[in-house]
C-alpha cells in the first residue's frame, strides 16, 4: 500500500517510516511533487491535520495521513498548543521557540505540560482520525542533543531522560506521536 505522509518535516518522516511494516511505501510531498505550502489555518491540532490531509486527497488524489502535533502546557493555559511551530514568530526558529517558552515559565513551579499529536487518514474516500498523548514536564534548560523541536526541554512522565536523550525507539514507545502512529498501524494492519 501506497501512503503519503503531509509533511516536509525530514525528522518527522524518518521518525514515523521506521515504526511502519514494509508493507506500507511511505511517500513524503517531494515524492509527489507536491512544494507548495499547505495552509495550517485551524485553531485544532485536528483541524490542521484535516486541512493538510484534504489538501492532499483533493489535488494529488493519493491515499494520505497529516499530523499536526503540539506541546500545550497548563501554567500558559494550553498555549503554545495549535501554535507550537511558530511561537516565537516568524521565521520558524525552535531556539527562539524554546528560549520564549523557558522565559515564560521562569516565575513558575507547575511545569506541568503534554504533547498532543493529531493524525487525519483519508484513505479511499473515508476519513479516520487517531491521537496520542504523553504527559510530562517542562525542564529548566536544555538536555540532550537528540530529536527535534521542543524534545531538549520535555521530561515525560516516569522517566529520567528528556526526549533529546533517547534513542529514537526509546522515544517512539512512550511519545504522543508514537502512540497516534500505533493506532494508525493497528488499523491499518487491520485492512490487509
Amino acid at each position: 500500500m501506497k501512503l503519503v505522509f503531509a509533511t516536509n518535516n525530514l525528522n518527522k518522516l524518518a521518525e514515523v517510516q521506521k515504526m511502519l511494516p514494509k508493507t506500507i511505501e511511505l511517500l513524503s510531498l517531494k515524492d509527489i511533487n507536491c512544494f507548495e505550502e499547505i495552509p495550517e489555518t485551524a485553531t485544532t491540532l485536528e483541524g490542521n491535520a484535516k486541512i493538510k490531509a484534504n489538501h492532499i486527497s483533493e489535488n494529488y488524489q493519493y491515499n494520505c495521513f497529516a499530523d499536526d502535533t503540539g506541546l500545550e502546557v497548563n501554567a500558559l493555559n494550553g498555549n503554545p498548543g495549535v501554535y507550537s511551530a511558530r511561537y516565537a514568530g516568524e521565521p520558524v526558529n525552535i531556539e527562539n521557540n524554546i528560549s520564549k517558552l523557558l522565559n515564560e515559565l521562569k516565575t513558575t513551579d507547575n511545569r506541568k505540560a503534554h504533547f498532543k499529536t493529531s493524525i487525519c487518514l483519508n484513505l479511499n474516500g473515508s476519513q479516520f482520525l487517531f491521537d496520542g498523548i504523553c504527559k510530562g514536564e517542562i525542564l529548566h534548560s536544555k538536555q540532550g542533543e537528540k530529536g527535534f523541536g521542543y524534545d531538549p526541554i520535555f521530561k515525560p512522565d516516569g522517566s529520567k531522560l528528556s526526549f533529546a536523550e533517547m534513542s529514537s525507539e526509546e522515544k517512539n514507545k512512550i511519545s504522543h506521536r508514537g502512540l497516534a502512529i500505533t493506532k494508525l498501524i493497528t488499523f491499518l494492519s487491520k485492512l490487509s
